[in-house]
């Protein structure tokens, strides 16, 4: 899957999946803005939330990336942004934190902030470290 992913870019109607050596170019690089979602195969609430975030993929294309962060595969990502429980749901728009929050949601909070993510007007550049 990760070779289409590629293909098709940041157009793609489906879920990204970030790692380690992939996270700069396909999130803070990113001309579009990001939801990621830390989570691990094991995490029941991040197996619950993964067919939202497929169909919102989907949904948005072309306006919203969305990328997946496995935290037993990626646990540098995991300690550079304090991931302490999964799933954590972070926006990113031009390099800029601008949500981060712990847990599970509904379908209507992510489709909520992913159109509030759409019309928030940030400057260029930006930082990431959260603060």
């Amino acid at each position: 899957m990760t070779w289409i992913n590629n293909l098709f870019g940041s157009v793609s109607s489906k879920t990204v999946h970030v790692t380690d050596a992939t996270f700069e170019a396909q999130v803070l690089a990113s001309e579009l803005p990001v939801l990621v979602d830390f989570w691990a195969e094991w995490c029941g609430p991040c197996r619950r939330v993964a067919p939202t975030l497929d169909k919102l993929a989907k949904e948005f294309a072309g306006k919203v990336k969305i990328a997946k962060v496995n935290v037993d595969q990626n646990p540098a990502l995991s300690q550079a942004f304090n991931v302490m429980s999964i799933p954590t749901i972070m926006l990113i728009k031009r390099r800029t934190i601008v949500f981060n929050q712990p847990g599970a949601l509904p379908e209507s909070a992510f489709r909520d902030l992913l159109q509030q993510l759409i019309a928030l007007e940030l400057p260029l550049g930006g930082d990431t470290s959260g603060q």
